[in-house]
């Protein structure tokens, strides 16, 4: 209500923006009475958290500035008539960092784990069958050349170790 206010002050010039502005959902905000600017309006909306999980749109540069120092509120803007979502500000990731640590089950919790499983038999057993990991090997060999054989001097005398052969004998 209070950009409508204050896009309404603003007068004829921001009238297309102040139409738009009507065709989207009014939320109430705690400052009806007394209208307070925009951004000032935005920003009290997102306090705490942003507990309605709020996306803020805006092409003002304090505001977007503002908006990164609060983490878990995305930012929209307008580049070339395409929207785009800001990536997710350094205090947003620390903060779904530090969410996410505390979720982890801590060491102790680890080890009682461990033990009752021990106990009740359910721990994992030292002579279970590993799956042995395929080693990359040589090349095909069918796609290789067969080794020379190595000759001697003993090998040179064809005609020794050659052994007769019989020739056949024809009939006519």
């Amino acid at each position: 209500r209070c950009v409508l206010k204050e896009l309404e002050s603003l007068g004829k010039a921001l009238y297309g923006a102040k139409l738009i502005a009507q065709r989207f959902q009014v939320r109430n905000c705690s400052h009806h009475k007394d209208p307070v600017s925009g951004s000032v309006c935005l920003l009290s909306m997102i306090e705490e958290g942003n507990p309605h999980h709020y996306f803020i749109a805006t092409q003002d540069q304090d505001l977007a500035n503002k908006v990164k120092k609060k983490a878990g509120v995305p930012l929209l803007f307008i580049i070339q008539n395409t929207m785009v979502l800001d990536k997710p500000s350094p205090k947003s990731l620390a903060f779904v960092q530090k969410l996410q640590m505390n979720q982890l089950v801590p060491e102790h919790q680890k080890e009682s784990i461990v033990q009752l499983k021990e106990k009740e038999g359910l721990a994992k057993q030292e002579g279970e069958k590993r799956r042995k990991r395929k080693r990359a090997g040589g090349p095909n060999p069918l796609s290789c050349l067969k080794k020379k054989k190595k000759t001697t001097q003993e090998g040179q005398e064809p005609s020794a170790e050659k052994k007769k052969r019989r020739k056949r004998k024809r009939n006519r």
